[in-house]
Parts: C-alpha cells; structure tokens; sequence
C-alpha cells in the first residue's frame, strides 16, 4: 500500500479524507439543500443568490460556507468572511459532518444540457502546482491568472477550518481508460450520495473509492497517461493535469501554503492539510463536457483598422462574405488551421491563418496591442446573437471564434503555457461544479 500512496504522489495526488454531510445516506431533499453551485458563477445576477438562500433556508447548507463572488464588493466583507469560519467550526462541533472518510469519490452528474458527466474527487498537492505562466509544473493553469483576484479567495481561505472544492482538473485520456473503468467499477455499489440539484441544475450520484485495488488502478493509469505526455506534447512539456476552471481559487490555495512555508520555516510538515487541495479531476474527452468558445467585441475601431490587425496572423487570409448567417456557418466549422468571423460596419469577413491550437494564443496578443492600456477597449461574450448585436453598433467590431477543439488544449498549453484569459468556457453555467465534499484544513 506503501508503494501505491507514493505512486499517486509523485503523480500529484492525495488520498483525501472526505467529509460529508451526515445526510448524504438520507433524504435526498436534504442534500439538495447542501450542495450549492461554485461561488464565482452568476456574477451579475443577485436574483439567483437569493433564490439559492431560499432554498436551502432551514438546513445546513453549503452556502453558509462560501462567500458568492457577486457579494465579494459589499460592505462587511471581513465580517461575513467571519461568519464563514465560524459557520465551518459550528458544523464541525454539531455533528452535521458523518465521520470522515479517505478515499476518492467516483461522481456521475446529469445536467440540464448532457447526462452522465463523469469526475474523480480526489486532494492534489500543490507543491506540483504552478500559475506562474513561465513555469512548467505537473499540474498547470490553462489560463492567464489575474493576480489582484486573489487576495479576496485568500482571506476567505486563512483560517478556515475547511475546504469546500469547486476546481476542476483536466486529464488527457482520450481512449477514456480511467473514468469509465470506475464507472463500470461501482455501477451495482449503493451510492454514498445521491441527490437533485437545485435551481434545476441536474443531479449528481456520488460513490466511495476506498480499497487497495481502486488506489492502485489510479495511480497505475494516470502514470500512463504522464509517461504518454512526455513525448506527446511538443518542446518536451510532459504534464498531467491541466485546470479547467477554478484557477484563482486554486491559485489562493498556493498563496496560503507559501504563507505557512514562510511562517514556518524548515518546519512545514511534509502532510500538512494546507499542502494539498480537493480537486475533481475530468477527462477532457468525456462527452458529456462541452467546451464553448468566448468571443471577442471591439470597440472604438473600424473595419479596416480590424482587419489590418489581424493581418499579421501567420498565413493571413481574408474573404468577404455577404452575411451574418453565411459568416457564422463558416467560421463555426471545425478545421486542422484557425478562423475568426468578423462583423464590423455591416460588412463580413472569414479570416483564416495556419496559427496551430486554441484560437486565443494567437489572437490574444494582437488585441491587446491594439488595446495598450485601455482593457475596457475589449469585450467577452458568450454566444453568436450578442456578438452580433453589439457589432451593429458604430465603430465596433465583433469577432466569433471558432469551435475549441478538445484535442488542441493540452498540446497549446504544453507548447507555450496558460492560454490567454477568457479562452473557453467548459458549458453553461448551471453545469458547474456544486459543492459537495469537504476536507479538514487543520
């Protein structure tokens, strides 16, 4: 058992021991109340929030656990991160916690838009991770990370008793042979959780991974998939895992474990909760997980100014077509180069380069050229109808980028590091990860 616990470390990962309501073997309308979306969606809707506290009003519930971003500029800040802390000892001092229990959870969510999402709970250490973008570690950021994001996720984290995790890591695995291995695994097991969602929001089913033989199967596969890595991506960048979304709140988990080196110097110990962090790791190629691109609106620019920018991709080409209809089919097909629709004082144009990978890594960088200090300058819309709508404006042009192939995402970052910001979206955000789980940090 030895040899397998150090396998998984060397690949980054922890045998978590997990914390669960004491009802997860109850009423599922209990747990319905407890599991709440990730605190950094529905950033402009305080309707939602508090539908979300109606919801769950009367029970335990994980929102009296996290402080919604939407929430983060109010006044009492301090004082509400207060309450959460004290909210965390209160749960853990009043028996709303079942006995912990180590081991990794195999999780199946159904939501709204696709069915049979398949996750792996499980603690990485982050001593292996990195969102420095000149650092190549085992587990790294997928996008650009905004250092003065960080601060607020930091205070909310020190001195927190617990951890609830809403980051999802990404595997390369497309010959699926790890998730749906453990699906097949546990399908006859009674679930240890098994739960609607609310806010319509799907429904999730969650089973224990506790035996030698479970550990074992882990820790063999995801050494295949990092060995496979080492030549699989080019300059020679083998990694493991990449995140796919809850970067920041990640990266305030590294800034509190430094802080805990720094303080204790020489002494941190080797296993220290604050060490490691509870992830849920998905396979990139699992169908159930669509990745949408984010377009891009331009403002105070004309269409030929546009198109002069966009110019020095490599192997520029550029063709007018005569609509919006004609100009988003063409740029929405997939192909091995990259294209971008453009709309810009009524006029459309397929813009084509032979750039490799995600879109963004090339086009990124030409808009914030053209931008310089005036970020405002740029826009990041989620659907074509928007896009559009905005480009009918005078002196702005909208920019629809191409499908996000799954297959470029791993090979993009292992060439040149975290992607430029707002890169993609993994689904609607209904379909984001709900909290769940919990992890003792002291």
């Amino acid at each position: 058992m030895n040899n397998i616990r150090q396998k998984l470390n060397s690949l980054g990962i922890e045998i978590p021991s997990i914390l669960l309501p004491g009802s997860a073997q109850a009423a599922s309308n209990d747990l319905e109340k407890w599991a709440v979306i990730a605190c950094d969606q529905f950033t402009q809707d305080r309707g939602y929030w508090e539908n979300v506290k109606q919801a769950a009003d009367g029970a335990p519930s994980a929102l009296n656990m996290i402080f919604p971003e939407i929430f983060l500029s109010d006044e009492g800040a301090k004082e509400k991160i207060k309450d959460i802390h004290s909210t965390m000892k209160r749960y853990l001092q009043d028996g709303v916690f079942a006995q912990p229990k180590q081991g990794f959870i195999y999780i199946e969510r159904d939501t709204p838009y696709q069915k049979k999402r398949r996750g792996l709970v499980a603690a990485i250490d982050l001593e292996k991770y990195e969102w420095n973008p000149k650092a190549r570690p085992l587990i790294r950021c997928t996008e650009g990370t905004v250092e003065e994001r960080l601060p607020p996720r930091m205070d909310i984290r020190r001195g927190a008793p617990l951890e609830l995790p809403h980051v999802l890591l990404l595997i390369d695995d497309d010959e699926e042979s790890i998730l749906p291995v453990l699906g097949e695994k546990v399908k006859n097991a009674k679930p240890v959780y098994d739960t609607k969602l609310m806010m319509n929001s799907g429904s999730i089913k969650g089973w224990f991974l506790d035996t030698e033989s479970d550990f074992n199967f882990i820790a063999e596969k995801l050494d295949e998939l990092f060995k496979r890595s080492i030549t699989r991506y080019e300059g020679g960048n083998p990694f493991l895992f990449a995140v796919g979304d809850g970067n920041h709140s990640l990266a305030a988990a590294k800034g509190i474990w430094e802080e805990y080196k720094a303080a204790n110097p020489g002494k941190e110990p080797p296993n220290h909760p604050c060490r490691f962090a509870l992830v849920e790791i998905e396979n990139i190629y699992d169908q159930a997980i669509e990745f949408e691109p984010i377009h891009r609106v331009v403002f105070d620019i004309g269409y030929d100014k546009i198109i002069n920018i966009l110019s020095r991709l490599p192997d520029f080409s550029c063709r007018s077509v005569n609509s919006a209809e004609e100009l988003s089919a063409a740029s929405a097909k997939s192909c091995a180069s990259n294209c971008f629709g453009i709309i810009c004082e009524g006029r459309f144009a397929l813009i084509e380069t032979s750039a490799p990978g995600i879109a963004t890594a090339c086009l990124q960088p030409l808009l914030d050229e053209y931008a310089g200090n005036k970020p405002q300058l740029i826009d990041y819309i989620h659907g074509e109808e928007e896009v559009l709508r905005l480009a009918a404006k005078d002196r702005t042009a909208g920019i629809l980028l191409p499908p996000v192939q799954k297959s470029g995402l791993f090979e993009t970052v292992g060439r040149i590091g975290p992607l430029p910001r707002k890169s993609f979206s993994m689904g609607h955000s209904v379909e984001k990860r709900f909290y769940l789980e919990c992890r003792a940090l002291s």
